[in-house]
C-alpha cells in the first residue's frame, strides 16, 4: 500500500468512528462536535484524493458554517441538551443503518482500489481549477451576499428569541 492509501484508511477509520459516535452520543452538543470530526475527515479524504477545491469547500461550508449554525440553533432554543434529550430505546435502528452504510462503503472502496483507476481516469482533466476560478472571480459578491443574509437571519433569530424570553 502507498502512503496515500494509508492516509485514506486512517481518515476513513477516524470518520467512521466519529460517525458512530454522532449516532450513539447522549449529549446533543457532543454529537455536533463528533459531526465536526466526521465532516473534517471527509474533507481530509478529499485532500488525499487530490480534490483540493472540494476539500476546502467541505471544510469551509460544512464544518465552518453548517455545524456552527447547528450549534447556535441549539444554544438559542430552549431545547434540552443533556442526556435526557437523546435518551432513546431505539438507538439500534440508526446503528443498523450506519452499519449498513459503512459496509456498503467498505465494499465500494475495496472494489475501487482493486481497479486500475489511474489508467481509467487519466483522460479526464481536473475541472476544479476552472470551477474555483469562476467561483472566486465572478461569484464572490453573490457568495458574500448569501453569507451576509445568513448572518442577518441568525441575528434576527437571536432578537426574536430574546423578545419571546422577555414576555
Amino acid at each position: 500500500m502507498t502512503a496515500q492509501e494509508y492516509a485514506f484508511t486512517v481518515l476513513a477509520v477516524i470518520g467512521a468512528i466519529a460517525a458512530i459516535a454522532v449516532v450513539t452520543a447522549r449529549n446533543v452538543v457532543h454529537a455536533a462536535l463528533y459531526l465536526v470530526v466526521t465532516l473534517a475527515s471527509v474533507g481530509g479524504v478529499y485532500l488525499v484524493l487530490s480534490a483540493e477545491f472540494v476539500a476546502w469547500v467541505q471544510i469551509l461550508i460544512y464544518v465552518g458554517a453548517i455545524v456552527i449554525l447547528f450549534l447556535f440553533g441549539l444554544m438559542l432554543t430552549k431545547a434540552p441538551i443533556g442526556r435526557d434529550a437523546l435518551d432513546n430505546e431505539h438507538q439500534w435502528v440508526p446503528m443498523m443503518v450506519s452499519g449498513g452504510v459503512f459496509a456498503g462503503l467498505v465494499f465500494l472502496i475495496d472494489r475501487a482500489f482493486h481497479l486500475d483507476s489511474r489508467a481509467r481516469f487519466a483522460a479526464f482533466p481536473a475541472p476544479t481549477a476552472r470551477v474555483g476560478d469562476s467561483l472566486f472571480r465572478g461569484f464572490v459578491l453573490p457568495f458574500e451576499a448569501v453569507s451576509f443574509l445568513l448572518l442577518a437571519a441568525l441575528i434576527g433569530a437571536v432578537v426574536l428569541a430574546r423578545k419571546d424570553e422577555a414576555k
